[in-house]
């Protein structure tokens, strides 16, 4: 009787065990509640960005907005961030954002990163988020700000000074 439960049970709770691992392992990040409001990994083509529906394949210029709701949303491009969460009223002094950064490729918060007006972001927005301040590198408030306007890589005119003024420097 004993080696009959055993026979039963056991690989019963194998295959429950199994299940469970399988469904966490491939859990998709934008189901997590993200309590501790930390950076998710995330698996190539398994994420989408709310804004322009593109799938995020690498880390290089993506962005992470966990809202209040402990939901992380995840983002291709930092302009998109800005128009989502723009275009959904959300502030953004009341959640929390992470940029993984160009320089030294780690997960950093929107008041720990400085800006490039002119990378080639997957949108072609240009705002790149480098974690070391240097020359010709902008806040995330005056990002914000230059996104909401249509100042951006974007826009031809705007594209078209940036590079005139990249060429001036480069020209020096």
């Amino acid at each position: 009787m004993i080696k009959r439960v055993v026979l039963v049970i056991f690989p019963l709770f194998a295959i429950i065990a199994l299940l469970y691992y399988l469904n966490e392992e491939n859990k998709n990040p934008t189901d997590v509640i993200n309590s501790e409001k930390k950076p998710l990994s995330f698996k190539d083509n398994s994420v989408q960005c709310p804004e322009c529906n593109m799938f995020l394949v690498g880390k290089d210029y993506t962005v992470q907005v966990i809202t209040n709701d402990n939901k992380t949303h995840f983002f291709d491009d930092p302009g998109c961030a800005i128009l989502w969460l723009n275009e959904n009223n959300i502030d953004d002094k009341d959640i929390v954002i992470w940029f993984y950064t160009v320089d030294t490729k780690r997960w950093k918060k929107s008041d720990e990163v400085y800006f490039s007006i002119s990378d080639m972001t997957p949108m072609r927005y240009g705002f790149g988020a480098y974690e070391n301040k240097k020359d010709g590198l902008i806040s995330y408030n005056e990002m914000k700000m230059r996104m909401l306007r249509g100042e951006n890589m974007t826009n031809p005119k705007i594209r078209r000074k940036i590079l005139e003024n990249l060429r001036g420097k480069i020209d020096e």
